[in-house]
């Protein structure tokens, strides 16, 4: 579904990615794991044409999206859920789900996806009309990824999704993000949080100083030694 084949990206002259190559099949839940400044961020951001690749190809579906903007990449079916929400923070939940539809016009399934959203989010419904600034961080999570399931994804990138948020709420984020892959959407999930990562994903990979450093069986890379030792505390 998505192949990332010797990616270069680089700020300035500094080399955030390193021949980056990585490979989503579709149905899949893939963790992308590593340190802080290890180049976790700046993959999705590449994926979904924030940021642009200098060497490299970036393919989807067989179709190269090097050069296809980042309006267009959400059109094609990828969604980049960012760290740190960035929900509309003076607009009601509903109408921060309705901006989630804004490149549709499919009127009669937006409201039947906008249902569903209320579904895997009870406590959106219930906060609907209120302003997305005075939501918990858990909520404003959930309304940020609803949002981005309203744009019809076929791929959904999530970036720190249970970064600041309570233990409770982490296990119910993931417990959503399982759902939502059953449902049959691809999910490529950045997190920090490498246990809770690993437990939900099929497969994973460790990225280090910009460079992939160790891919697997999620699994099998739960119960490495090196892992554990160096993202799961020993």
């Amino acid at each position: 579904m998505l192949e990332l084949q010797n990616l270069n990206v680089f700020y300035g002259a500094i080399h955030a990615l390193r021949d980056v190559s990585l490979k989503i099949n579709e149905g899949e839940i893939v963790t992308l794991i590593g340190a802080n400044g290890a180049g976790k961020t700046t993959t999705l951001r590449t994926i979904s044409g924030i940021e642009k690749a200098q060497s490299g190809k970036l393919l989807y579906n067989g179709k190269e999206l090097n050069s296809v903007s980042a309006s267009e990449i959400v059109k094609l079916g990828i969604c980049h859920v960012p760290e740190g929400r960035r929900v509309f923070s003076t607009m009601s939940v509903f109408e921060n789900l309705e901006m989630g539809a804004y490149t549709r016009n499919d009127k009669v399934q937006i409201k039947k996806d906008m249902e569903h959203v209320f579904s895997l989010f009870p406590r959106l419904l219930e906060r609907k009309n209120q302003m997305a600034g005075t939501l918990s961080g858990g909520e404003q999570q959930m309304l940020a990824i609803g949002r981005a399931l309203l744009s019809k994804p076929k791929l959904l990138l999530l970036d720190e999704p249970s970064m600041g948020l309570a233990p409770l709420v982490v296990k119910e984020i993931f417990s959503i993000i399982k759902d939502i892959n059953k449902d049959g959407t691809t999910i490529l999930l950045v997190e920090q949080n490498a246990n809770m990562a690993l437990q939900c994903a099929d497969r994973a990979y460790i990225i280090k100083n910009g460079e992939i450093d160790m891919e697997g069986n999620a699994q099998a890379l739960l119960n490495d030694e090196s892992v554990k030792n160096a993202y799961l505390g020993g």
